[in-house]
């Protein structure tokens, strides 16, 4: 046997194994719903009156749900809803719920299809019409007499990229429907979620709304203790692990999927050296891990002419240390966009793309006086270089530009 697959038994047969740390993994991951919600007792209530007529045949107002990612809207929708349905069922009443994360189903067609089969419905997966899709959706409600809850999570994603088209046609189905009734409930992590929306499906879709504040350091850390508790086994100490995970989280806008993240990556790295005990050097280990990750993925899923521009900035900021002026950044832009033989957007579109990777983190930018002659905006890359070589290598269309010397270079130096 060689070295290699020896390194690699060693490492299979430690992960089978007893785990020095973990009693139940499940329990620090994202959609793991417990038995009790910490701090989230008044929109519990809140949804619950909301919802709880459509248990009597009754429709309900459609609600709007929002706030930042990470504030515990989907663990408080589908603690909800399980109830709801549960409740129905012990009292034989004729409602049905169905949940669908617009974001992984990507597409109208495919939110369609997943509220036709919560309520028995085949669709094919592809090649129907959608008015076609909808119209067996609203037969089958008919004929079934039922009360459809909808919860349609980060609704906000396929707004942005398909348009209201679907939610307003879900927002007046009612108006078709003579013998069964829809509610719907929308979940949104970008608070600016109803300036997208047409004043027709606001006023329709917003009958109540619920926004979800961010969790407070103390906050997350008693969500951190009773998660700690069903995931690790007697005897592992994680308590100033679970304090630094709080404090970093809260820090960065009270995201409880972020202080999760920090913990079990933590805990991962304290198992695989065999310790039971997870420190505060194996949460700053993690969140380096993680931040790498997480700027990893969001580059790999940009738009072509956002990593265009991402891209501009990285090459001019090899070359020159001081921030960027937008008319560089751009002019630099369109002679990428000329050698890989893409149309290059207006100067103005660019603009709201270096403010989009901005919000995002990817790259910094602040306005700054030129005394007489004004103000100008000024930008700098805000990941390290080495991700964004690392990701751009991986991309067949950008590999090839991310060492070209732009020839505009010459001209700014």
């Amino acid at each position: 046997m060689n070295k290699q697959i020896e390194i690699l038994e060693d490492v299979f047969n430690n992960f089978l194994g007893e785990s020095n740390i973990f009693k139940n993994r499940e329990a620090l991951r994202h959609d793991y719903i417990p038995d009790y919600l910490p701090h989230r007792e008044e929109e519990i209530r809140i949804l619950g009156q909301i919802l709880g007529p459509s248990l009597r045949g009754m429709l309900c107002s459609n609600v709007l749900v929002y706030g930042k990612t990470g504030t515990g809207k989907t663990a408080v929708a589908k603690f909800v809803i399980n109830r709801l349905a549960a409740k129905a069922n012990e009292i034989k009443s004729p409602l049905r719920v169905s949940f669908v994360n617009c974001r992984l189903a990507g597409t109208e067609y495919r939110v369609l299809s997943a509220l036709c089969s919560s309520i028995n419905v085949k669709v094919p997966f592809t090649g129907l019409a959608l008015g076609e899709v909808f119209d067996r959706f609203k037969s089958a409600l008919n004929s079934k007499r039922i009360v459809l809850v909808v919860a349609l999570d980060e609704i906000d994603a396929l707004i942005k990229e398909r348009g209201d088209t679907l939610l307003y046609e879900l927002t007046r189905i009612n108006e078709n429907l003579s013998k069964s009734k829809v509610s719907i409930l929308g979940i949104s992590n970008d608070l600016r979620f109803k300036d997208m929306l047409d004043p027709r499906v606001l006023s329709t879709l917003s009958e109540e709304e619920i926004v979800f504040r961010p969790y407070n350091a103390e906050e997350l850390q008693d969500i951190l203790k009773q998660r700690a508790e069903i995931a690790f086994k007697k005897g592992v100490s994680y308590e100033a692990a679970i304090k630094l995970c709080s404090a970093i989280a809260a820090a960065e806008h009270g995201d409880a999927r972020r202080a999760l993240d920090l913990l079990r990556v933590a805990a991962e790295l304290a198992e695989r050296e065999g310790k039971s005990i997870i420190s505060e050097d194996h949460v700053y280990q993690a969140q380096k891990r993680i931040e790498h990750d997480r700027v990893a993925e969001t580059l790999k899923t940009l738009p072509i002419h956002s990593k265009i521009v991402l891209l501009s900035v990285f090459l001019i900021s090899k070359h020159k240390r001081k921030g960027l002026m937008t008319g560089d950044i751009y002019n630099v832009y369109c002679e990428l966009c000329g050698e890989m033989n893409i149309n290059p957007l207006t100067q103005r579109r660019v603009s709201g793309l270096i403010n989009e990777l901005d919000v995002m983190g990817l790259v910094n930018s602040r306005v700054v006086s030129l005394g007489r002659y004004g103000r100008s905006k000024k930008t700098t890359l805000g990941v390290p270089f080495k991700v964004v070589k690392e990701v751009f290598l991986e991309d067949e269309r950008m590999r090839n530009m991310i060492n070209y010397v732009p020839k505009y270079l010459n001209s700014i130096h």
